[in-house]
Protein backbone atom coordinates (compact mmCIF):
# COMPACT_ATOMS: atom_id res chain seq x y z
CA UNK A 1 0.00 0.00 0.00
CA UNK A 2 1.13 3.33 -1.07
CA UNK A 3 1.63 5.56 2.02
CA UNK A 4 1.84 9.66 2.38
CA UNK A 5 3.09 11.17 5.81
CA UNK A 6 1.33 14.69 5.85
CA UNK A 7 3.05 17.61 8.27
CA UNK A 8 0.83 19.99 8.54
CA UNK A 9 -2.88 18.54 6.98
CA UNK A 10 -4.69 21.77 6.61
CA UNK A 11 -6.53 23.39 3.93
CA UNK A 12 -4.11 22.77 0.93
CA UNK A 13 -2.97 19.82 1.83
CA UNK A 14 -6.68 18.22 2.41
CA UNK A 15 -7.51 18.09 -1.65
CA UNK A 16 -4.71 15.58 -2.39
CA UNK A 17 -5.26 13.52 1.10
CA UNK A 18 -8.49 13.07 -0.10
CA UNK A 19 -7.67 12.25 -3.83
CA UNK A 20 -5.33 9.87 -2.76
CA UNK A 21 -7.60 8.29 0.26
CA UNK A 22 -10.16 7.58 -2.69
CA UNK A 23 -7.22 5.61 -4.66
CA UNK A 24 -6.15 3.31 -1.59
CA UNK A 25 -3.26 5.31 0.06
CA UNK A 26 -2.57 4.91 3.70
CA UNK A 27 -1.93 8.76 5.22
CA UNK A 28 -0.70 10.10 8.04
CA UNK A 29 -1.16 13.61 9.08
CA UNK A 30 0.07 16.35 11.89
CA UNK A 31 -2.51 19.02 13.64
CA UNK A 32 -2.05 21.27 16.29
CA UNK A 33 -5.49 20.04 18.62
CA UNK A 34 -7.44 17.46 19.29
CA UNK A 35 -10.54 18.93 17.01
CA UNK A 36 -8.29 18.39 14.14
CA UNK A 37 -7.58 15.13 15.28
CA UNK A 38 -10.90 14.15 14.96
CA UNK A 39 -11.40 15.50 11.60
CA UNK A 40 -8.30 14.22 10.07
CA UNK A 41 -9.71 10.83 11.36
CA UNK A 42 -12.97 11.29 9.89
CA UNK A 43 -11.31 11.76 6.63
CA UNK A 44 -9.69 8.52 7.11
CA UNK A 45 -6.67 9.96 7.87
CA UNK A 46 -4.69 8.54 11.28
CA UNK A 47 -4.00 11.46 13.19
CA UNK A 48 -0.74 12.87 15.02
CA UNK A 49 -0.56 15.81 17.14
CA UNK A 50 2.41 18.22 16.78
CA UNK A 51 2.50 21.54 17.48
CA UNK A 52 5.89 22.80 15.99
CA UNK A 53 7.91 22.46 19.44
CA UNK A 54 8.04 19.06 20.50
CA UNK A 55 7.63 15.62 18.65
CA UNK A 56 6.21 12.58 20.15
CA UNK A 57 7.96 9.12 19.76
CA UNK A 58 4.62 7.99 17.46
CA UNK A 59 5.63 11.21 15.13
CA UNK A 60 9.39 10.25 15.05
CA UNK A 61 8.71 6.65 14.70
CA UNK A 62 6.46 7.81 11.56
CA UNK A 63 9.17 9.94 9.78
CA UNK A 64 11.36 7.27 10.70
CA UNK A 65 9.41 4.88 8.51
CA UNK A 66 8.12 7.46 5.70
CA UNK A 67 8.37 6.88 1.84
CA UNK A 68 6.91 10.17 0.80
CA UNK A 69 6.55 13.20 3.24
CA UNK A 70 4.53 16.68 2.15
CA UNK A 71 5.96 19.57 4.97
CA UNK A 72 2.82 22.60 4.99
CA UNK A 73 3.62 23.84 8.18
CA UNK A 74 4.88 27.18 8.42
CA UNK A 75 8.35 28.78 9.33
CA UNK A 76 8.67 30.14 12.28
CA UNK A 77 9.26 34.23 11.13
CA UNK A 78 10.00 34.65 15.58
CA UNK A 79 13.36 32.16 15.39
CA UNK A 80 16.66 32.40 14.10
CA UNK A 81 17.27 31.93 10.29
CA UNK A 82 19.18 28.17 11.27
CA UNK A 83 16.00 27.08 13.21
CA UNK A 84 13.04 29.16 11.86
CA UNK A 85 11.56 25.15 10.33
CA UNK A 86 9.43 23.24 12.96
CA UNK A 87 10.15 20.31 11.55
CA UNK A 88 13.97 20.52 10.56
CA UNK A 89 14.42 21.75 14.58
CA UNK A 90 12.40 18.89 15.72
CA UNK A 91 13.04 16.24 13.00
CA UNK A 92 16.15 16.81 11.10
CA UNK A 93 17.98 13.36 12.63
CA UNK A 94 14.78 11.06 11.73
CA UNK A 95 14.37 12.83 8.45
CA UNK A 96 17.76 12.52 7.86
CA UNK A 97 18.05 8.72 8.80
CA UNK A 98 14.41 7.21 7.36
CA UNK A 99 15.79 4.50 5.05
CA UNK A 100 12.98 4.20 3.18
CA UNK A 101 12.41 7.75 2.17
CA UNK A 102 12.40 8.91 -1.42
CA UNK A 103 10.36 11.88 -1.79
CA UNK A 104 9.94 15.26 -0.18
CA UNK A 105 7.21 17.98 -0.82
CA UNK A 106 7.19 21.21 0.87
CA UNK A 107 5.00 23.90 0.59
CA UNK A 108 6.24 27.47 0.20
CA UNK A 109 4.87 30.48 -1.01
CA UNK A 110 5.97 33.15 -3.96
CA UNK A 111 6.16 35.61 -1.71
CA UNK A 112 9.80 34.61 -1.21
CA UNK A 113 10.72 36.25 -4.25
CA UNK A 114 9.42 40.23 -2.41
CA UNK A 115 8.69 43.34 -4.35
CA UNK A 116 9.48 43.45 -8.51
CA UNK A 117 7.33 46.10 -8.98
CA UNK A 118 4.85 44.56 -11.55
CA UNK A 119 7.44 42.47 -13.40
CA UNK A 120 7.54 38.85 -14.30
CA UNK A 121 9.56 36.50 -12.02
CA UNK A 122 10.53 32.36 -12.62
CA UNK A 123 12.35 29.86 -10.50
CA UNK A 124 15.91 31.67 -11.41
CA UNK A 125 14.40 34.96 -10.04
CA UNK A 126 16.46 36.10 -6.74
CA UNK A 127 14.36 36.32 -4.26
CA UNK A 128 14.46 39.61 -2.20
CA UNK A 129 11.54 38.88 0.62
CA UNK A 130 10.10 42.07 2.55
CA UNK A 131 8.61 41.00 4.85
CA UNK A 132 9.41 38.96 8.03
CA UNK A 133 7.06 35.61 7.38
CA UNK A 134 8.67 35.46 3.61
CA UNK A 135 12.17 36.15 5.14
CA UNK A 136 11.44 32.79 6.98
CA UNK A 137 9.92 31.08 3.93
CA UNK A 138 13.58 31.63 2.08
CA UNK A 139 15.99 30.51 4.98
CA UNK A 140 13.51 27.50 5.54
CA UNK A 141 13.75 26.54 1.51
CA UNK A 142 17.17 27.10 2.14
CA UNK A 143 17.23 24.62 5.15
CA UNK A 144 15.22 21.93 3.33
CA UNK A 145 18.11 22.39 0.21
CA UNK A 146 20.85 21.75 2.44
CA UNK A 147 19.15 18.63 3.92
CA UNK A 148 18.27 17.25 0.88
CA UNK A 149 22.18 17.85 -0.44
CA UNK A 150 23.07 15.83 3.07
CA UNK A 151 20.91 13.16 2.93
CA UNK A 152 21.28 12.52 -1.13
CA UNK A 153 19.03 9.75 -0.99
CA UNK A 154 15.47 11.23 -2.00
CA UNK A 155 14.26 14.33 -3.72
CA UNK A 156 12.72 17.50 -2.78
CA UNK A 157 10.51 19.49 -4.57
CA UNK A 158 9.36 22.86 -3.47
CA UNK A 159 6.34 24.53 -4.45
CA UNK A 160 6.20 28.31 -4.30
CA UNK A 161 2.21 28.85 -3.91
CA UNK A 162 0.59 31.85 -5.16
CA UNK A 163 -2.71 33.19 -3.48
CA UNK A 164 -4.45 30.04 -2.94
CA UNK A 165 -8.42 29.57 -3.61
CA UNK A 166 -11.06 27.11 -3.79
CA UNK A 167 -14.11 25.82 -2.44
CA UNK A 168 -14.93 27.50 1.33
CA UNK A 169 -11.97 29.65 0.54
CA UNK A 170 -12.78 32.59 -2.21
CA UNK A 171 -14.02 35.56 -3.31
CA UNK A 172 -17.73 34.67 -3.58
CA UNK A 173 -17.48 33.09 0.14
CA UNK A 174 -16.61 36.54 1.15
CA UNK A 175 -18.85 38.78 -0.39
CA UNK A 176 -21.70 36.15 0.82
CA UNK A 177 -20.22 36.74 4.25
CA UNK A 178 -19.75 40.44 3.56
CA UNK A 179 -16.12 40.73 4.66
CA UNK A 180 -14.92 41.18 0.99
CA UNK A 181 -13.25 44.74 0.36
CA UNK A 182 -11.69 46.17 -3.11
CA UNK A 183 -8.64 47.58 -1.54
CA UNK A 184 -7.24 49.80 -4.67
CA UNK A 185 -3.60 50.22 -5.53
CA UNK A 186 -2.55 51.73 -8.83
CA UNK A 187 -0.29 48.43 -10.62
CA UNK A 188 -0.86 46.41 -8.13
CA UNK A 189 -1.08 42.92 -9.11
CA UNK A 190 -1.31 38.81 -7.42
CA UNK A 191 -1.47 35.74 -9.25
CA UNK A 192 -3.92 32.68 -7.41
CA UNK A 193 -3.80 29.43 -7.55
CA UNK A 194 -6.70 26.71 -7.02
CA UNK A 195 -6.26 23.91 -4.40
CA UNK A 196 -7.25 21.23 -7.14
CA UNK A 197 -4.08 22.01 -8.81
CA UNK A 198 -1.89 22.40 -5.97
CA UNK A 199 -3.11 18.79 -5.87
CA UNK A 200 -1.83 18.16 -9.28
CA UNK A 201 1.75 19.55 -8.59
CA UNK A 202 1.87 17.42 -5.48
CA UNK A 203 0.78 13.95 -7.12
CA UNK A 204 3.29 15.00 -10.43
CA UNK A 205 6.17 14.52 -7.36
CA UNK A 206 4.86 11.47 -6.06
CA UNK A 207 4.55 10.02 -9.24
CA UNK A 208 8.40 10.92 -10.01
CA UNK A 209 8.10 13.78 -12.65
CA UNK A 210 9.91 16.93 -11.99
CA UNK A 211 14.01 17.05 -12.85
CA UNK A 212 14.23 20.54 -10.95
CA UNK A 213 13.91 21.43 -6.95
CA UNK A 214 11.95 24.60 -7.10
CA UNK A 215 8.27 25.12 -8.66
CA UNK A 216 6.19 27.62 -9.02
CA UNK A 217 2.79 26.54 -8.66
CA UNK A 218 0.48 29.47 -10.15
CA UNK A 219 -1.98 30.30 -13.13
CA UNK A 220 -1.73 32.18 -16.16
CA UNK A 221 -3.16 35.47 -15.47
CA UNK A 222 -1.65 38.07 -12.90
CA UNK A 223 -4.97 40.25 -11.79
CA UNK A 224 -5.74 43.26 -9.88
CA UNK A 225 -7.21 41.76 -6.87
CA UNK A 226 -10.31 44.52 -6.90
CA UNK A 227 -11.25 43.14 -10.85
CA UNK A 228 -11.56 39.70 -9.57
CA UNK A 229 -13.64 40.79 -6.44
CA UNK A 230 -16.03 42.45 -8.90
CA UNK A 231 -16.23 39.58 -11.44
CA UNK A 232 -16.93 36.99 -8.49
CA UNK A 233 -20.01 39.49 -7.61
CA UNK A 234 -20.98 40.15 -11.37
CA UNK A 235 -21.45 36.03 -12.09
CA UNK A 236 -23.39 35.65 -8.12
CA UNK A 237 -25.10 38.13 -8.91
CA UNK A 238 -24.17 40.07 -5.38
CA UNK A 239 -22.99 43.99 -4.91
CA UNK A 240 -19.92 45.20 -5.66
CA UNK A 241 -18.22 46.60 -2.27
CA UNK A 242 -16.78 49.82 -2.57
CA UNK A 243 -13.51 51.12 -4.00
CA UNK A 244 -11.58 51.82 -0.65
CA UNK A 245 -7.90 53.43 -1.20
CA UNK A 246 -5.27 51.44 -0.49
CA UNK A 247 -3.26 54.52 1.85
CA UNK A 248 -6.37 54.86 3.44
CA UNK A 249 -7.73 51.60 3.90
CA UNK A 250 -8.17 50.27 7.93
CA UNK A 251 -5.46 47.10 7.07
CA UNK A 252 -3.82 44.39 9.73
CA UNK A 253 0.14 44.94 9.37
CA UNK A 254 -0.20 41.19 7.56
CA UNK A 255 -2.64 42.30 5.09
CA UNK A 256 -1.07 45.54 4.57
CA UNK A 257 2.27 43.65 3.79
CA UNK A 258 1.12 41.78 0.94
CA UNK A 259 0.43 45.03 -0.88
CA UNK A 260 4.44 45.54 -0.78
CA UNK A 261 5.15 42.68 -2.86
CA UNK A 262 4.15 43.59 -6.15
CA UNK A 263 4.96 40.75 -9.22
CA UNK A 264 3.58 38.57 -12.28
CA UNK A 265 4.90 35.18 -11.55
CA UNK A 266 5.58 32.80 -14.18
CA UNK A 267 4.25 29.17 -14.22
CA UNK A 268 6.38 27.89 -17.44
CA UNK A 269 8.02 24.72 -15.61
CA UNK A 270 5.36 23.49 -13.55
CA UNK A 271 3.89 23.00 -17.03
CA UNK A 272 7.06 21.94 -19.44
CA UNK A 273 9.08 19.81 -16.37
CA UNK A 274 6.13 18.63 -13.82
CA UNK A 275 3.55 18.52 -16.75
CA UNK A 276 0.79 20.06 -14.84
CA UNK A 277 -2.25 21.25 -17.23
CA UNK A 278 -4.12 23.29 -14.91
CA UNK A 279 -7.33 22.76 -14.25
CA UNK A 280 -7.86 26.40 -13.51
CA UNK A 281 -5.45 28.62 -15.37
CA UNK A 282 -7.25 31.88 -14.07
CA UNK A 283 -9.58 33.44 -11.72
CA UNK A 284 -12.23 33.02 -14.24
CA UNK A 285 -12.35 29.79 -14.78
CA UNK A 286 -11.84 29.10 -10.92
CA UNK A 287 -14.82 31.35 -10.09
CA UNK A 288 -17.00 29.83 -12.51
CA UNK A 289 -16.66 26.13 -11.94
CA UNK A 290 -17.22 27.60 -7.57
CA UNK A 291 -20.45 29.14 -8.38
CA UNK A 292 -21.37 26.28 -10.99
CA UNK A 293 -20.71 23.84 -7.55
CA UNK A 294 -22.85 26.03 -5.20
Amino acid sequence: MSKLLCLGAGYSARTVIEQLIAEGWSITGTTRSTDGADRLRAMGVTPLLFDGTSASEDLRAAVREARNILVSIAPDADASPDACDPVLRELQHEVTQAPNLRWIGYLSTVGVYGDYDGAWVDEETNCRPVSRRSIARVAAEQAWLDTADAASAWRLHIYRLSGIYGPSRNPIARLKAGTSRRIIKAGQVFNRIHVADIAQAIRAGLDGRGQHRVYNVTDDEPTAPQTVISYAAMIKGLPVPPDLPFETADLTPMARSFYGENKRVRNRRLRDDLGVELIFPNYRVGLQAIAQAE
